[in-house]
């Protein structure tokens, strides 16, 4: 970085503040597709998790990724408050997956798959990983295989909730059904994954601080290099 002769850096070698989701709309509208690719850069992560958590397929919520992108650039024009699209394509990403949804279950309405799943159907163990970051990932893919595991309709909800952060009348009017069903569905798929962790957290206490193998060895060796002579 270039600087003055006061030691002072260059002010025309600073970067530019990345740009806001209004200007990037703005841009797009104004034919620039770069523009669009950024805010797709910007969001996928999130949008990602959402659609992965509905659908509960990695290939399929790339296929909704998809579609939902191209609604959105297909209708950014009718986006009322360019301040508002993360929660806009929030929602075309959720109608995109429950639109999968009922078209996977034809015969079955989302409401009906209120159901309560065992929580002995989750895996109970998360194994022994002694490193701290393999310890990080095992419990990511213990949480995302317990949401799961949730039955459609809570987990929608949850999804709502926690990925999205819409409140819970927010959530209500875009799944277009009662608020009391709303806090039903995010009560109980909150009690059912504290039941699956408590049930993991029990099954894992055998395997707390391990005492085997080398570990064993060691304190043996130890020990007895210590112990005084016997008359």
């Amino acid at each position: 970085m270039n600087t003055t002769r006061e030691g002072s850096p260059n002010l025309s070698d600073v970067p530019p503040p990345p740009e806001g989701d209004e200007e990037l709309v703005l841009r797009t509208l104004a034919g620039e597709p770069e523009a669009f690719a950024q805010i797709m850069r910007r969001h996928n992560r999130r949008l990602y998790r959402l659609a992965r958590g509905i659908v509960r397929d990695d290939d399929e919520a790339e296929d909704v990724l998809q579609e939902a992108y191209l609604h959105a650039y297909q209708r950014l024009d009718t986006l009322a408050g360019k301040a508002a699209l993360p929660l806009w394509l929030g929602r075309i990403v959720t109608n995109e997956a429950l639109g999968r949804l009922r078209r996977r279950h034809a015969t079955v309405a989302l409401e009906q798959l209120e159901f309560e799943l065992p929580a002995e159907e989750l895996p109970l163990s998360l194994g022994h990983q002694p490193e701290a970051e393999a310890a990080r990932r095992q419990v990511s893919a213990w949480l995302e295989s317990a949401i799961d595991r949730l039955p459609q309709a809570f987990r929608v909800v949850f999804l709502m909730r926690e990925i999205e952060g819409l409140s819970l009348q927010e959530t209500a009017t875009l799944l277009g059904i009662p608020l009391a069903t709303v806090k039903t569905r995010d009560f109980r798929a909150r009690r059912l994954l504290r039941e699956y962790i408590g049930s993991c957290l029990a099954a894992s206490f055998a395997d707390v601080f391990p005492f085997l193998g080398a570990r064993c060895d060691r304190i043996v060796t130890r020990v007895l290099g210590q112990l005084p002579a016997r008359d």
